[in-house]
């Protein structure tokens, strides 16, 4: 299976993201990246509306962790960015015209290999996955 750019695109700015204290400007993860500033800020978007990030806009605004990376888990992530986990015809009942529905085992094997592919995916969180993220002090209360 292949990730769309979309869940690309929203794992690394949760990672940049881990590594910074401060509002960060999307221009600057976009230059980073080297990635469209148009797409990301869809991305962006997306990640706010789920949770993930704070927006602020405005002069000395910009994005960050609403969440600690070690609470955002990566194969949620990845159902919620996704929008097509059919690996093959076979798996949408209401588009498929294979014939060998029924009386092929191929469907079994790859509902079985998504689910474990889904399932390592959810082992891991993005401080897991971000190279050089130091776990932040929580603060006494």
């Amino acid at each position: 299976m292949k990730l769309t750019l979309y869940s690309d695109y929203s794992l690394r700015v949760l990672m940049y993201l881990a590594r910074q204290d401060e509002l960060t400007q999307i221009d600057e993860i976009a230059k980073f990246y080297n990635i469209s500033k148009n797409h990301l800020t869809k991305v962006v978007h997306n990640l706010a509306l789920l949770g993930y990030i704070t927006s602020i806009r405005g002069r000395g605004g910009g994005i960050m962790l609403k969440m600690q990376p070690e609470e955002i888990n990566v194969g949620a992530l990845i159902r919620q960015t996704e929008e097509n986990f059919t690996l093959v015809e076979c798996f949408n009942p209401e588009t498929n015209t294979c014939p060998l529905i029924g009386h092929c085992g191929l469907q079994a094997v790859l509902g079985e290999a998504l689910w474990s592919y889904i399932n390592v995916l959810d082992q891991y969180t993005v401080a897991d996955v971000t190279p050089g993220y130091i776990r932040k002090k929580k603060e006494i209360e």
